[in-house]
């Protein structure tokens, strides 16, 4: 299959070019004539009139792709057969006079016209008798030619009258795809029976012999065909290997123009001296086939493209010469691939079989559009690429312990891309730990413990489950590193393993991610009327170690440091600040100017000396940027200098509703920070960042 594809390819990269002086036409049945002249089929006094205008128009030979394996239904005298009428009718005229197969027999008698018949693959109809004579060179050439077991037959007194009779079928019975070889001989019950396309040129040049040409020593091989002065080569059955070009409306005249009673000079110069096959288009005559170049045409034109190529001698080849040579090509690049590796590595190895490889394609290339041969480069091609691929699984192996060190280390907490640039540069990495700027995030649920009383523990371990996936996700999609779950809170962190720029955004982003799909997860259980619930995310830069921390045979990848902690303590005074989304202030000053942020006070956090001055992240670049929000920066900063200046119930009712009315078109988990802003004037002892 890879063979035919790579054949398909090269004839799309360069397909013949329609040549308007062929004298070669197709008289096409299209929608335009079935309009004008009624559905098909038509009755044989009007094809018998087709061939008339032709035969007047100066056509060569004539041979149509229809089947003409009934008498026609539609004949005049087959009225005699009905008992109503055949007293009257035969006293009245003479029926004979009256038969359209018998004027479609006088139409082509002592003409050259071809009538098609089709291969089946029963017994079930009378035999035909083939018009061309057959002589075969060699021992028996025609022994293995495409078989059919039987013909459609023609209807009489057709089957008599006509000079030429082809096969219509482009490919043998049973093939449905891609036509990608089209028999010139078939093999039947009564002798050998050409295809249409050939025994059309056979009558335009007037000759009455086609010699088969076979292998000496080898019984039932074709070598090629010839037709009077052309010679055509085939594959061992007989068949052409066919070049494509893109169909063409110039190779096609309509019906129903040619049958105009009205003579038509521009209509005689594309008929005269030239082969007509005759066909159809019509979608609803179901007559289409796939070529190599990805068209569906109609199947009278691959007949005609045929002609074209023998007229042309453009024939494409593909001879056991070839085929050894393709054999040729696998050994050598076989060859040079495992002679570099061994000596070179992968590396050398893999650019000497591209180059090997390009100087293959190349010959198939020359081959194919130079000298129409058909040299198949995937052959060698797959045998190089499997030898590298042999000799590059030993390399691979051995490299892929290391990585998979680092995959055991890595695999559960960080994303696949941090994890892909981990292994690619796997020798930075110092397991032992490192000092470096992180920024840590603790995640937590609010009413854990209350909820867990209420809810069975298969049932809260599946809600946890499915949570957590929710903001893993988040945070693995926002660079960062998950370095555990527990309980019910989550710690990440970001810039380690490997390096993040502007982390401090990232990691903001990730819990406003986190925030959403907490929204979501609520909204599917409202459904099942279960309660929502609600996390503290409390995030913090500074400086840590981190590393492989733990046993030889147990570790884990974690960071430690006074980040760490002030980062757990921020997420604990998310209660406090009655937010869900609290940075620190260091975070805050190396991303302030894409979040959008308000200052929540100075805040004692547990185990810390000193007040550490949070922050709210309200939401991302887009946030701050709005005239809401920058209008709500404007009066929280009021409120915060009124607080700060004691100014009493002025700041308790005026600042703090004006800020909480429109926090609440901003995001509604503020309105509880200024709920409770009144009960915290003693955070709010430090300037605020601008």
């Amino acid at each position: 299959m890879s063979r035919l594809i790579y054949f398909d390819f090269l004839q799309r990269l360069a397909p013949r070019t329609f040549d308007a002086d062929l004298p070669v036409r197709v008289v096409d049945i299209d929608e335009a004539s079935l309009s004008q002249l009624g559905q098909w089929p038509w009755p044989r006094s009007k094809v018998a009139r087709l061939v008339e205008k032709l035969e007047g128009y100066g056509a060569a030979s004539i041979a149509f792709d229809i089947l003409f394996a009934e008498p026609d239904r539609y004949s005049p005298h087959r009225l005699a057969e009905d008992p109503i009428f055949a007293g009257y009718l035969r006293d009245a005229i003479d029926l004979n006079k009256l038969d359209n197969d018998q004027r479609f027999s006088n139409a082509i008698t002592g003409r050259p016209v071809a009538l098609g018949v089709a291969a089946r693959p029963d017994l079930k109809t009378k035999q035909i008798v083939p018009r061309a004579g057959i002589i075969e060179i060699g021992d028996q050439p025609g022994l293995l030619l495409p078989r059919a077991l039987s013909w459609t037959p023609l209807a009489v007194p057709l089957n008599e009258t006509a000079v030429g009779i082809g096969g219509i079928n482009v490919s043998p019975a049973g093939q449905i795809s891609v036509v990608r070889t089209v028999p010139l001989l078939w093999q039947g019950p009564t002798g050998i029976i050409p295809g249409l396309g050939i025994e059309a040129l056979r009558l335009a040049i007037a000759e009455q012999n086609i010699f088969v040409e076979g292998a000496e020593n080898e019984r039932g091989i074709v070598l090629s065909v010839s037709l009077g002065a052309f010679h055509i080569p085939t594959d061992e059955i007989g068949q052409v290997w066919m070049h494509y070009r893109p169909d063409n409306p110039g190779l096609y005249l309509s019906a129903a123009d040619v049958l105009d009673e009205k003579d038509n000079e521009q209509l005689r110069s594309e008929i005269e001296g030239r082969i007509i096959l005759v066909g159809t288009s019509a979608a609803g005559l179901v007559d289409i086939r796939e070529t190599s170049l990805g068209q569906s045409v109609p199947g009278v034109s691959i007949h005609a493209q045929l002609i074209e190529q023998i007229l042309e001698n453009k024939v494409l080849q593909r001879s056991d010469t070839i085929a050894a040579l393709e054999l040729v090509a696998f050994i050598a690049l076989g060859v040079i691939v495992v002679s570099v590796m061994s000596i070179s590595g992968a590396v050398p190895s893999f650019i000497a079989g591209g180059v090997a490889a390009s100087s293959v394609l190349a010959l198939s290339w020359v081959a194919f559009t130079q000298n129409s041969v058909l040299f198949d480069a995937t052959f060698p091609l797959i045998g190089g690429m499997v030898n590298f691929g042999i000799l590059a699984g030993f390399l691979f192996f051995a490299t892929e312990r290391e990585k998979n060190t680092i995959r055991r280390s890595f695999s559960q907490y960080v994303a696949p891309e941090i994890l892909e640039r981990l292994e690619e540069s796997g020798q930075d990495l110092q397991l032992g730990g490192e000092n470096q700027e992180i920024t840590v995030m603790f995640a937590d649920i609010r009413g854990f413990t209350p909820l867990s009383e209420t809810m069975p523990a298969t049932d809260l371990v599946a809600m946890l489950n499915e949570l957590f996936t929710a903001l893993g996700q988040d945070i693995l999609a926002h660079s960062g590193t998950i370095d555990k779950f527990i309980g019910d809170s989550v710690m990440a962190f970001w810039n380690a393993p490997v390096r993040v720029e502007n982390h401090p955004l990232h990691c903001a982003n990730a819990a406003l991610a986190m925030r959403t799909s907490l929204r979501h997860f609520n909204t599917v259980r409202s459904e099942g009327h279960q309660v929502p619930i609600g996390i503290a995310i409390g995030c913090a830069t500074g400086e840590a170690c981190v590393g492989n921390i733990g046993s030889q045979n147990r570790f884990n990848y974690t960071a430690i440091g006074e980040v760490v902690n002030v980062a757990s303590r921020i997420e604990t005074a998310c209660r406090h600040l009655a937010y869900d989304v609290v940075i620190s202030e260091t975070m805050a000053l190396a991303s302030r100017d894409q979040l959008a942020l308000l200052q929540g006070g100075s805040v004692a956090l547990k185990g810390v000396n000193k007040r550490e001055l949070l922050f709210l992240v309200v939401g991302g670049r887009d946030t701050r940027q709005s005239e809401i929000f920058q209008r709500l920066q404007s009066h929280h900063s009021d409120l915060l200098a009124a607080m700060k200046g004691h100014r009493g119930a002025i700041w308790s009712t005026q600042a703090v509703e004006r800020c909480r009315s429109i926090a609440l078109e901003i995001e509604p988990g503020l309105a509880g920070f200024y709920d409770r802003i009144s009960d915290r004037l003693g955070d709010f002892q430090v300037d605020a960042i601008e």
